[in-house]
Formats: C-alpha cells, sequence, structure tokens
C-alpha cells in the first residue's frame, strides 16, 4: 500500500497512492497508517488525502475507523478529496458525520518530509 506523507504546519498529510481500499488492502492500510502516526507523534492534525481512491468495500471503511481509533482523542484525522464512490460509502454508513471531510486537499506550504 503506497502512503506518501508530507508534513505541513501543523499538519501531516498522507496521500493513499491506491486505487482501492478493499479487504486485501486493508491491513497493509492500517500497518502503514500505524507505521506513519506513531512516527509523526507530535502532530495533532493528520489528513487523509483519498483523492485517487475509487473503491472502499466494508474492510477499507473498518481500516480507515481503526486508523482513527489509533491517532487517539488528543489528535484530529480528517479526510480530503473523497472520489463520489468513496463519498457516498461515508454518507450511507454516516461516518461523515464521524470525520471532518474536506473537498479538496489544502493548499500549504510545503515541508520535506
Amino acid at each position: 500500500m503506497e502512503l506518501v506523507a508530507e508534513e505541513r504546519p501543523g499538519l501531516l498529510l498522507v496521500s493513499v497512492g491506491a486505487e482501492r481500499i478493499d479487504a486485501a488492502a486493508a491491513i497493509q492500510f492500517k500497518d502503514r497508517m500505524r507505521e506513519l502516526v506513531q512516527a509523526h507523534d507530535g502532530t495533532t492534525r493528520i489528513m487523509l488525502d483519498m483523492s485517487r481512491v475509487a473503491f472502499l468495500d466494508s474492510s477499507g471503511l473498518g481500516a480507515v475507523v481503526a486508523v482513527l481509533k489509533l491517532v487517539g482523542p488528543d489528535r484530529q484525522l480528517e479526510l480530503a478529496g473523497l472520489t463520489p464512490t468513496v463519498e457516498k460509502v461515508f454518507r450511507l454508513t454516516r461516518m461523515d458525520s464521524v470525520f471532518t471531510v474536506h473537498p479538496l486537499v489544502p493548499d500549504g506550504p510545503r515541508n520535506a518530509g
């Protein structure tokens, strides 16, 4: 599972490089996100850029929720760039009320990282 982390002031932006987060990819996604979240322990906002994800099944949704639990109550996990199909999954399951969802990834200064 290709996940690319980019540090921005006060934010860790994680871009999902895969087109699918399904049963086959969910465990890899969770494991890789766990590594990134732990490596950036001081960051309070984590944004998941899902603009390349065209398909998300219940296993993928469960993996995203597991990452939410992993970041804990003192940090935020936000979502950005949901494709229409993925947005529909979040809306139908009412997970759009659990996550802060941004239509686009915000532009901002980029730091190496």
